[in-house]
């Protein structure tokens, strides 16, 4: 039985959190993540505000309430593009391997995705994961995230009790 996942969204637009612009990659996470058995508990539209992104996270990931936060928007290299520098200042151990497995799923289809600049990591037992801010982009990389967000939520939940080694895997 696979592990059920608690999900936070939040998308990261200056233009979405006005309503100036309807946001499209938000409702995709929601989608995809239904579908591979995950169920989104917050979903927020916040400006590309460092402090407000920060913010945020840390309340996500410190709430207990949701396994996995995933960020979409405000990776690229704009000045305003500021959630990876947001997204480290709340992480406790980053995950390279998974910002590189995004990105290089992404290069299979444009080499644009060279230029995302999306971390993913570690706070307490909560993975935040930064997504690309298109729809077409977010399609991609969770097709490669997804499946292993049971067995990385499975081992976030583990107790070190259940592992005096330190070995989660």
């Amino acid at each position: 039985m696979s592990v059920q996942f608690r999900v936070g969204v939040v998308i990261i637009s200056d233009k979405g959190s006005q309503g100036q612009r309807e946001d499209r990659s938000g409702p995709e996470i929601v989608r995809l993540v239904t579908e591979a058995g995950g169920r989104v508990v917050s979903t927020k539209v916040i400006p590309d505000e460092r402090n407000l992104i920060t913010g945020l996270l840390l309340a996500l990931a410190d709430s207990g309430e949701v396994d996995l936060v995933l960020t979409t928007g405000g990776t690229g290299f704009s000045p305003r593009d500021v959630t990876p520098e947001a997204t480290r200042a709340v992480l406790e151990r980053e995950a390279p391997g998974i910002a590189e497995a995004l990105r290089a799923a992404s290069m299979r289809e444009t080499p644009m995705s060279m230029l995302s600049r999306g971390v993913a990591g570690l706070r307490k037992r909560t993975l935040i994961v930064n997504l690309p801010g298109s729809p077409k982009a977010v399609i991609e990389c969770l097709e490669v995230l997804l499946p292993v967000i049971p067995h990385a939520v499975e081992t976030l939940q583990a107790s070190v009790e259940q592992h005096p080694t330190g070995s989660l895997s």
